[in-house]
């Protein structure tokens, strides 16, 4: 029995790791790698296994950079079970369909290009009838409850608090008379933080692979990062600007929506025009109203009398293009929340194009930005930005605001680490390499604990000791 990591070893996104165990093979995720264009280009390349050989996907969470590849998967030969939570399959019905018809939009653009230079066509990476037919594959499950994926293999999901549906995956691998317990954290949500509920404890584990996407940072509290958004909000006021949010379409669009409800008065809001610029954010909203049950109860009690859509008097849901165009027109007094999360595709890159240059607007990064990307250039200071063939001057204010983060910090992954019994092997993945070098420096000095930065292609045999560092 072995679990070999592929995808998110020294990089964040394309999380892909396979289990096997005896004749069965058994995929944790099977994500897009998401950042520069060479990054991106990873994904087109054929999988470090035969796909029609795997017996079934066990999916902890929608987000693209878990889920993205799915279809990939299938139309190169996978026709097994997709195990995921019934809110993750909501979800990917929406997002898988969505991600479909963004790389035949790709394709389509660069075959115009490609016919003036004599070149020959290319493929979407999947079409939207390879997302249909991946869906059909999904089976929903539910949180605590055991359940088969193949002989040999048993699983149950944990809350992860990440996102809606987002799971930390128990597996109980069974081989020649022997079990062995493989945990898989998924994304970790940051405890304390409103719409969902904080991550379930797990007690025991043979084997923990474990996200570490901020092992090298902490976030800045609630009520601290509430204030920083409000002061934003009142020099943006007072400038007569715009106020912009690259948000992702799941979780941290509807954890803004949350702290604008429940502090319309305190903050102002009153004095604003609020849109949720992204048809995407707005399916995934619906998705959120539709499972009151798994949100915490704070939100249960905001939402449950009354529509997401109708929480704010000035809250304007906008689906199409058109409506989009017209916010451009718009000076001051919007706050935009648009996608895409890094900057890299969607209605966001239109709002830049028409407020980066302003000293007077403000943009809040409120998610990870992977490298490569136009947010995490905006990040690190970039001077101007290129947006549809043109120099854009960052002259707008920039903010990073990690409290609104959605995974977890140093010291809650520690913590998270802390409640498992003896200490099992950790291995480290989905983090940068600062990161992941961090959070292994703080395994060995506080628990003195088995800890490895998994490197990509590297397999662990479950059934071994296994001789990972603790000094």
């Amino acid at each position: 029995m072995r679990v070999q990591c592929f995808g998110a070893a020294g990089q964040v996104t394309g999380s892909c790791h396979l289990v096997t165990v005896g004749d069965f093979r058994i995929l944790l995720d099977c994500g897009l790698v998401q950042g520069s264009i060479a990054d991106a280009a990873q994904n087109r390349e054929a999988f470090p296994f035969d796909p029609a050989r795997i017996d079934a996907v066990v999916l902890s969470h929608a987000h693209i950079d878990h889920s993205g590849r799915i279809p990939l998967l299938v139309k190169r030969g996978f026709s097994g079970a997709i195990f995921a939570h019934d809110a993750t399959q909501s979800l990917c019905e929406i997002m898988l369909r969505d991600s479909a018809n963004i790389h035949e939009q790709e394709a389509e653009r660069s075959n115009r290009r490609r016919a003036k230079r004599g070149g020959e066509p290319l493929e979407p990476l999947y079409s939207t009838a390879d997302a249909e037919l991946a869906l059909t594959q999904f089976r929903g499950e539910r949180y605590h409850h055991k359940f088969d994926v193949v002989h040999g293999v048993r699983a149950r999901f944990r809350d992860a608090g990440h996102i809606l549906g987002s799971c930390i995956v128990e597996l109980w691998l069974t081989e020649g008379g022997d079990t062995r317990k493989l945990v898989f954290s998924g994304d970790l949500g940051n405890a304390d933080v409103p719409v969902l509920r904080d991550p379930d404890v797990v007690k025991s584990a043979d084997l923990v692979l474990l996200e570490s996407t901020y092992g090298d940072r902490e976030h800045r509290s609630w009520s601290e990062t509430l204030e920083e958004v409000e002061e934003i909000a009142e020099i943006t006021l007072n400038a007569r600007g715009n106020i912009l949010i690259p948000a992702f379409a799941v979780g941290r669009s509807q954890l803004l929506l949350y702290w604008m409800a429940s502090n319309y008065d305190r903050a102002g809001l009153q004095n604003w025009q609020v849109f949720l610029d992204s048809p995407l954010a707005i399916r995934a909203t619906q998705v959120y109203a539709e499972h009151l049950k798994l949100l915490d109860k704070s939100s249960r009690e905001l939402w449950t009398n009354r529509e997401i859509e109708n929480s704010l008097p000035n809250l304007h849901f906008t689906r199409s293009a058109d409506e989009s165009r017209e916010l451009n027109l718009m000076r001051s007094g919007a706050i935009i929340i648009a996608g895409s999360g890094m900057c890299n595709g969607g209605r966001i890159r239109h709002h830049l194009r028409h407020n980066l240059g302003r000293k007077e607007c403000h943009v809040i990064i409120v998610g990870y930005q992977a490298a490569g990307t136009p947010g995490r250039a905006l990040v690190d200071g970039a001077r101007k930005l290129r947006l549809f063939g043109e120099d854009i001057a960052v002259r707008a204010h920039i903010h990073t605001i990690g409290g609104l983060s959605a995974h977890a910090g140093q010291r809650a992954l520690l913590n998270w680490y802390d409640n498992i019994n003896e200490r099992p092997p950790l291995v480290l993945v989905h983090g940068e390499k600062r990161a992941l070098e961090a959070l292994r420096q703080q395994v060995i000095q506080q628990y003195a604990a088995p800890v490895h930065v998994a490197a990509p292609g590297e397999s662990f045999d479950l059934a071994k000791p296994i001789p990972f560092e603790r000094n």
